[in-house]
């Protein structure tokens, strides 16, 4: 994979060169994903063991969830990019270390995976789910930096001497460069930034709602409403997004996630509400 350029001249950093391998063949892509996925692993162990569930039975389920959501992410990414053509070979649909995981492919194999492991082991599923949710952000937050080394995730080209912030793009992937041309050499919105920011502030807020949670699974649809919202403004403004047609897929399964968990969390509490009133 080539070297990257890139500057920040909204923040007075004059452009820099980063090289995508971090030592041998591995690169920095790769280990960036492995520290959020330590990270998310350790938290959901930490609130798994205030339910009493063993670390054992999370350490089982990190064995069975971690490969299944990666080969989700990328099946999904490679799914949604077939039309591109960078395929030519088996080393290509598999070439995580250069990049293209899809979240959302991840999320999907992940929660599938949840639930026949806890159905297994006949864990409250719902709970389990609430005690990654919050981990699982901040793996995003942490793993969008991963794009930021691989010169992807990069936004709209804007004004030089806007007030935002900007992040310069050198030369980066083949496939990158037919699509934008010359493109990838002027100003672009940070946008791996904005939503590592905004994937960060997710999880504070789901840390601190976790305990005021009112019912076995809210935490997980916080997270699909925190997230998805974010997801859905800020894929508007990207330059790399997977389409289908003219339209942005992340920006519609975004919208999804954000409409379908804020309507389960407000039919579930007036349901809730009902109850308590009948009762009393």
């Amino acid at each position: 994979m080539n070297k990257v350029t890139l500057s920040f001249p909204g923040l007075g950093i004059e452009k820099f060169v980063l090289d995508p391998v971090a030592f041998w063949t591995v690169h920095w892509y790769g280990l960036i994903i492995v520290v959020g996925m330590v990270l998310a692993f350790l938290y959901a162990t930490w609130r798994a063991k205030q339910l009493n569930v063993k670390s054992d039975h999370m350490l089982d389920l990190a064995l069975f969830l971690i490969p299944c959501a990666v080969i989700g992410a990328r099946l999904y990414y490679v799914l949604t990019t077939l039309g591109e053509g960078g395929y030519h070979s088996f080393l290509d649909v598999i070439a995580i270390w250069n990049g293209g995981l899809a979240i959302y492919g991840g999320v999907i194999a992940g929660v599938i995976t949840v639930f026949a492991v806890c159905r297994y082991k006949k864990l409250n599923t719902l709970d389990i789910l609430d005690c990654i949710a919050p981990g699982l952000i901040l793996a995003q937050s942490i793993g969008r930096w991963g794009n930021f080394v691989n010169g992807e995730a990069f936004g709209a080209v804007v004004a030089e001497g806007s007030p935002l912030y900007f992040l310069r793009m050198g030369v980066i992937s083949p496939m990158s460069m037919e699509k934008f041309g010359d493109a990838m050499m002027h100003f672009v919105h940070p946008t791996f930034l904005y939503e590592s920011l905004w994937n960060f502030a997710g999880f504070l807020l789901l840390h601190f709602f976790y305990k005021k949670k009112s019912f076995s699974g809210e935490v997980v649809l916080w997270y699909a409403t925190w997230y998805g919202l974010g997801r859905m403004m800020i894929e508007g403004l990207r330059m790399d997004s997977l389409m289908v047609g003219p339209f942005r897929i992340s920006q519609l399964v975004a919208f999804v996630c954000f409409i379908g968990g804020a309507a389960c969390i407000i039919t579930k509490r007036i349901l809730d509400h009902k109850k308590k009133k009948n009762i009393v």
